[in-house]
Formats: structure tokens, sequence, C-alpha cells
């Protein structure tokens, strides 16, 4: 990475960061990753902009709450880019929640709660924040972002800034707009329905207990590991392939819940990476189903 570009970018990011050799380590809630040539941090969207004017033409990486990522312990080469804590502003209006990207799930969801909107309980416990969560059409509990998403802002590459429904966002199962089209999520409008508080509370106790007894919550994981191939549940598919609490290192199907791939202290991602891919092979060979992941490889992997 060329020097010059570093310190043009630092040049430019005054309210955020820039850094070089930045362990991912630190920005994946597998607790795994080398480190990225550089770090840029932009605290605002003028920050951002003249971030992306600076890297055109430069390869670089886009992430959020990094919970859904696993990279090479060789790191990243080029730029990764990640939008600071001024990108999560929240505000309610009625029963609309206007949120930006950096905004973590849980953040909403305490704030729906507190303004007595229903809808959005089924979130509260996903690890992630909105811009990762419009990409992935995060859901759980039978709850996903396209059943509350009303609209989002987006940031195209080139400094344009477009508004588009949540028809035209194209989300279905863990997908949307943003797997197929350049942009950056900066906010988005989730509309909710007016409810009774003390429900909304009882009902994300429910499901916080219902994940706390059914999900390895005690171990850095990126969730669920694999998406449910259709008419199965990938979970039962591992489990009856024998592989409950398989290992390899410190790389662990979980004993919990065969969906996720835990890390059991040291894990490398070189581990995970090689435990994602036998369990893939041994499932197919077990049921003859392939079960894709959904956790997202960045960096090179062998």
């Amino acid at each position: 990475m060329k020097r010059e570009l570093v310190n043009e970018l630092s040049s430019v990011i005054t309210g955020g960061r820039v850094a070089t050799k930045e362990p991912m380590s630190v920005h994946t809630t597998f607790k795994t990753g080398g480190a990225a040539d550089v770090f840029v941090e932009p605290s605002n969207l003028e920050e951002l902009k003249a971030a992306l004017k600076l890297l055109k033409g430069e390869r670089f990486y886009l992430i959020g709450n990094g919970s859904n990522l696993l990279v090479s312990d060789q790191g990243l080469r080029g730029v990764v880019l990640h939008l600071a804590k001024g990108f999560g502003d929240i505000r309610v209006e009625e029963n609309t929640i206007v949120c930006g990207a950096a905004a973590t799930l849980a953040q909403i969801a305490r704030a729906a709660h507190d303004h007595s909107l229903s809808g959005f309980e089924f979130a509260a416990g996903i690890p992630g924040s909105l811009g990762g969560a419009i990409v992935m059409n995060a859901g759980a509990y039978d709850g996903e972002m396209k059943q509350v998403v009303k609209r989002v802002t987006l940031l195209g590459y080139e400094g344009e800034i477009v508004s588009k429904s949540v028809e035209e966002m194209r989300f279905s199962y863990r997908h949307s707009l943003l797997k197929e089209e350049r942009f950056i999520v900066l906010e988005s409008e989730i509309v909710l329905k007016k409810g009774d508080q003390s429900a909304i509370r009882e009902k994300m106790d429910d499901l916080a207990a219902r994940r706390r007894e059914k999900q390895p919550l005690e171990y850095p994981s990126a969730g669920s590991t694999f998406k449910r191939p259709e008419g199965y549940f990938a979970a039962k598919l591992i489990q009856d392939a024998g592989l409950k609490g398989f290992r390899v290192g410190d790389a662990q199907v979980s004993e919990k819940h065969c969906g996720f791939v835990v890390n059991r202290g040291n894990a490398t991602s070189a581990e995970i990476y090689e435990l994602i891919r036998e369990v893939q092979k041994r499932v197919k060979e077990s049921s003859g189903v392939d079960i894709e992941t959904e956790v997202i490889c960045l960096g090179e992997f062998y």
C-alpha cells in the first residue's frame, strides 16, 4: 500500500481514524484474522465521500460489525472501510425509527421498546449493525429485515446518494440489492406498530432466554454458519452426519447447536475454514445436500 495514499486518507479523515496493520481479530466476532494493510474509519458523510474519492480504483473491503465475517490469518491486502459511531444515530418519529448504518440491531431494538414499538423484537439478539443486516437481509425467529424496512438511503461509490424502497432493495433469503450493486448503506427507515411496552419486553426476554438455552453464546462465533437449504435444516443435516462436536484444532461444530461453528479459545481462521469445508463435504456425502455458508470469507484461504 502506497504511503502516499495513507497520508492522503489521513488528511481527509480528521474526525475518524486511519490505521495501518490493524488486527482484524478485534473487528470480527470469531475473534480471528490477520492484519489489514490500512483501516479507515470515517466519522461522517463528508469524510466517507472524501475517502471513496481517494480509493477510486483501489481495492477495499467494507465491513460492519464483523458478525458474519471470517478473515484470513494472512490479513487483508488493501483498505478496510468501517463506518464510525457517527453513522449510528437513531431517531424515532411516531411509528418509524430512522437509524444510521452503524447502529447495532440491539440498540434499535432498545429504542423500539422504549417507544412502545413492536415488530423488531426478533432482531434484538442479532449481533450485527444495521448496514450489515440490510446487506444480508438478516433474520431470526421468523422475522427478517424486509418485513420492517420501508426505505434505505444508500451512497454510491461515485458519491451519489440514492433512496430505495423495500421493493427496490430486492430482499430475499440472506440477500439484497447490495449483493449485486456497489452501494454503502447510510440509513434506513424501519416502520413498526404501536404495542404494549411490557409485552414487547416480555417477548425480547423470551427470545433472549431461548438464545441462551439453544445457542453457544459463551464462545466466539459468527452466529449461524450455514444457510438453510430449501426443505432442510442445516443443523439437523450436520448432526445426522455425525459432526456434533467435530473439531479442527480449536474450531468446533458446537455441541449445543450444530449450525454454529465456534472458536473454543485459540482457533485460527484457517482451522475454522478447514472445519467448514469438511462439514460441507461430509454433509454432502451423508445426505446429498449442499449447504452454503452464511459467513463471508475475506482474504486468502487454501
